[in-house]
């Protein structure tokens, strides 16, 4: 055994790689066929002359591919057909995708039917969607599609090349979207599908027949997204994206990250039928499905006016919702020296200096010292704050994010087919309005950079001119046209200015949207890059700015029907003591607790979920039916005590110095910090830049905590 040369293959027309995914050997055995993700094609290799490759179109996005004996090929396509003139289309890496035209979110699932010998395709089969893992059937006759934003698995008569069948994964019919089925297997009987349901961390069995039937579940690890059968179809063999979760590393250290996960495999005996019942039972309470079938059809409540509404009559005191997604901390980061809460001293980096506001908003409000990111970095951060929900489009993506990091709403692949929350705000009829979020930004002059923002909005220039343009076309009607998306180079004081130009107008005109959603990121900082503001300084801006933002609601008019939530939409590999997820969470109102405590285990899923009962406005998925609304933090007993927010401690134009004023250490992480790219939110290597914000705010003699989980370990 040794290895052989790589086989190079062809780069896409859009440019980039063409991102394999999918491999079959004919059974001549001379032929590999690979499917090409950003190519949309069907790569063909002869294997004694790899240099001769023959490219078949197919549909968008190819997945997987199979072959049937008589050498013709069936290729998933996770972003369906071609589209045809005319038809609503979005970007997915340099490509066009159906898209819903209310939603933006993919909405065509297929399969290629190719012929083999002349390298053709005969067919596409329209299937359900983000159509994935394939099987056949011992005899050939039947191909099984998983299709993860369906939840359904969809059957081909091989011989007709038509769909026969959808069997569903849900026990019950009424349980919503959110198991994600996308791989499976058949036993060599024909008569059982082993299907890898991701988002419930199972695999569901199936009884093959017309119809299908579920004989029930087996829990495996963290996001099942491969299982194969051994040849006696008695053990199966699991592939776990994310493994046992993010505390998993045995290296000792100070603190956690959000990326300590490993994937693992589950070798699984399949069970007897009693065994199988007792395995359902375990995935049933770990997905809360008890839960799921109550909240389902909950009990009628007597009208009545409460800050969290749980039950059908019941309504909020709050006629308007605020949710501020802010950049990439832990909660030890920020919190660690909040003696009341449970907080690591020693991993704090931006502490009472420096986030004042924040400091004061929590011990005033409420203390979350158990509130967690889902995600773990923004191009899955942004989707579990927008629709509480990630799809294995992303799931399966975390190797380097080969086809698109889509953090800003650039990539209608990556989105959940039951669309955003602000979806769900507009179907109930109420006001939306977008600030920041999924949003490009430009800027004129295109060379303004901080300073000159900064200056012209401190002097009350207006000279240089800042325009949004929503990155998702449905979105253009609801953003604030001069409040940008992510860019470091704006200030967050700039946000805050123009959001409050507009909160003026709103107190005018009486028309306070009922739901707001703004970005707020410059916590995220440039490191130590030459002219930019300093980790502090950038991180003071952010907590500023949050605080004017407050100030500016708390005073207004609509302060008593209000509430503001606040989020880290990732922790960004930062370190804390309990979880690499934990983060900052703030919850502010007239009905909110003053100066408790909150040690509840809540997650962004649980923020969303509380959201969506003040606004009447129903579950996008599994995961926010199942969560409980964050009633810990909430009273009955109002008060109205506007906040008033805390100037900053350090400048914010404080900017790192030059290169050429650096030597040793200093110079090597501004170097480093250079390297990265700052333009896309977290396109960087998280590892190097955590070092370098440690060492800008702890010294350049303190070691960082050393990380052994297989990344890159810079020497410090």
């Amino acid at each position: 055994m040794h290895w052989q040369a790589p086989i190079l293959l062809p780069k896409p027309s859009i440019g980039g790689d063409p991102a394999p995914g999918g491999l079959a050997l004919n059974d001549a055995g001379d032929k590999i066929y690979v499917t090409l993700s950003r190519s949309n094609s069907l790569a063909m290799i002869h294997l004694k002359d790899t240099a001769k490759i023959v490219q078949i179109p197919v549909g968008i996005s190819p997945y997987d591919i199979v072959i049937t004996h008589s050498n013709k090929a069936y290729v998933s396509n996770w972003g369906g057909r071609q589209p045809r003139e005319g038809e609503s289309t979005y970007n997915t890496s340099g490509s066009r995708v159906l898209v819903d035209p209310k939603t933006g979110v993919a909405n065509n699932g297929s399969v290629s039917v190719i012929d083999l010998d002349r390298n053709t395709s005969l067919k596409s089969i329209e299937v359900g969607l983000h159509p994935s893992g394939m099987a056949l059937s011992p005899g050939q006759d039947k191909l099984y599609v998983a299709c993860a934003n369906s939840d359904i698995i969809t059957v081909i008569d091989t011989r007709t090349d038509e769909v026969t069948e959808k069997i569903s994964v849900h026990l019950n019919k009424d349980i919503p979207f959110g198991s994600a089925p996308n791989a499976l297997t058949v036993s060599p009987d024909g008569k059982y599908l082993y299907v890898a349901n991701g988002t419930e961390n199972a695999i569901c069995v199936i009884q093959t027949g017309s119809p299908g039937k579920i004989l029930g579940y087996m829990p495996t690890g963290w996001y099942p997204g491969s299982v194969l059968l051994n040849k006696s179809g008695k053990t199966l063999f699991v592939a776990n994206v994310k493994g046992i979760g993010s505390r998993n590393q045995p290296a000792a250290r100070a603190g956690h990250n959000s990326h300590d996960n490993l994937g693992t495999l589950s070798i699984i005996q399949v069970p007897a039928k009693n065994e199988l019942a007792v395995m359902t039972n375990i995935v049933h309470e770990n997905n809360s499905y008890v839960q799921m079938l109550k909240n389902l059809h909950p009990a009628t409540g007597k009208k009545e006016k409460m800050p969290i509404p749980l039950l059908p009559g019941q309504t909020s005191f709050f006629k308007h919702v605020v949710y501020i997604i802010k950049e990439n901390r832990t909660y030890d980061q920020v919190f660690g020296d909040i003696p009341q809460g449970n907080g690591d001293t020693s991993l704090v980096q931006f502490g009472q200096e420096v986030t004042p506001n924040q400091h004061r908003l929590a011990e005033s409000f409420v203390l979350m010292d158990n509130f967690n990111c889902s995600g773990i970095l923004s191009a899955d951060g942004h989707q579990w704050t927008d629709e509480a929900y990630v799809t294995d489009y992303l799931e399966k993506s975390f190797g380097d994010f080969p086809r698109s990091y889509p953090y800003d709403g650039d990539d209608a692949l990556a989105y959940s087919p039951t669309g955003f929350i602000w979806d769900k705000v507009l179907r109930q009829g109420l006001t939306f309005r977008d600030y920041g979020e999924f949003v490009n930004t430009s800027v004129d002059p295109k060379t303004a950079g901080f300073m000159d923002i900064y200056t012209d909005l401190q002097n009350g220039a207006d000279k240089i001119k800042i325009l949004a343009k929503a990155n998702i076309d449905q979105l253009t009607p609801y953003i604030c046209p001069g409040f940008p998306g992510f860019t470091n180079r704006i200030p967050d004081v700039y946000r805050a200015a123009e959001f409050k130009k507009e909160l003026k107008g709103f107190e005018k005109d009486g028309d306070f949207p009922n739901f707001i959603i703004m970005e707020l990121p410059n916590n995220h900082t440039s490191g130590t890059s030459p002219g930019m503001p300093t980790p502090r300084a950038a991180v003071a801006d952010n907590d500023l700015a949050l605080g004017q933002i407050v100030e500016a609601i708390s005073n207004s008019k609509f302060w008593k029907e209000t509430c503001i939530f606040v989020t880290e939409d990732d922790p960004q590999a930062g370190l804390d003591h309990v979880d690499g997820h934990r983060t900052v969470g703030l919850v502010i109102s007239p009905y909110t607790k003053r100066g408790k405590v909150i040690s509840t285990y809540y997650s962004q899923i649980n923020m969303v979920r509380t959201m969506e009962n003040i606004l009447g406005t129903s579950p996008m998925n599994q995961l926010d039916l199942t969560a409980d609304p964050m009633l810990d933090c909430f009273t009955n007993e109002p008060d109205f005590t506007p906040y008033k927010a805390i100037r900053n401690n350090i400048p914010l134009d404080q900017l790192n110095l030059s290169l050429n004023k650096l030597k040793g250490k200093q110079l090597f992480w501004a170097k480093k910090s250079l390297e990265q790219d700052l333009d896309d939110e977290d396109r960087i290597d998280e590892n190097v830049f955590n070092r370098i914000i440690w060492h800008s705010v702890k010294g350049y003699d303190r070691p960082y905590p050393v990380i052994k989980n297989g990344n890159t370990i810079i020497s410090d």
